[in-house]
């Protein structure tokens, strides 16, 4: 049985859910959030229930083979995150290093200048929100994936490198330094 997927989800006060059998909607104080459920998720079965008081999500599977297993905690974990994105939000931020390196918003785009001939232009999904501080582009969303996609394809287009560090980076990530050349004797 697994962990995750035996864990019950609290519903937070002001938060909507509803549930069928294709899909599972979340609607609560920042918007709304829609999972679809494929085939295999269907092996799932999502009931809404009283837990000391609480209303809670409850993910039981039906089976035991490989795809059910897989999905238990995925589901979970999916609905969760939907509940989290409706209620507070998600944000991710990317920090931007080297010399004129620089990120600015002209509406639903990002223009990125990153050391190459021409700037960058990314024009956010929707749903996804982006502001700047300094070297920091912070961006926002209530879709957790959302926020994370683009700011993967954000990070992709300079990564940061191991000499200088020049690129963006994740705000928490590390880097791993490494020695230049040295001179010879």
């Amino acid at each position: 049985m697994s962990r995750i997927g035996r864990k019950p989800v609290e519903i937070p006060k002001g938060v909507q859910v509803s549930i069928t059998k294709d899909a599972v909607s979340v609607k609560g104080p920042k918007g709304t959030l829609n999972l679809k459920r494929r085939a295999g998720d269907r092996a799932i079965e999502i009931k809404q229930a009283k837990d000391e008081g609480k209303d809670v999500i409850v993910f039981e599977r039906k089976g035991n083979d490989g795809a059910e297993r897989a999905a238990h905690g995925l589901m979970r974990a999916l609905v969760g995150n939907m509940l989290k994105g409706v209620t507070e939000g998600f944000t991710r931020e990317l920090e931007i290093n080297g010399v004129g390196y620089k990120a600015e918003i002209k509406g639903p785009s990002v223009t990125l200048s990153l050391g190459y001939s021409h700037p960058i232009v990314y024009q956010l999904p929707e749903g996804v929100a982006a502001k700047t501080d300094k070297n920091v582009l912070v961006l926002s969303g209530i879709d957790r994936k959302a926020v994370g996609d683009a700011a993967a394809k954000i990070r992709s287009f300079r990564p940061p490198e191991p000499y200088k560090g020049k690129g963006i980076k994740y705000k928490e990530e590390t880097i791993l330094r490494k020695a230049g050349k040295t001179a010879g004797k």
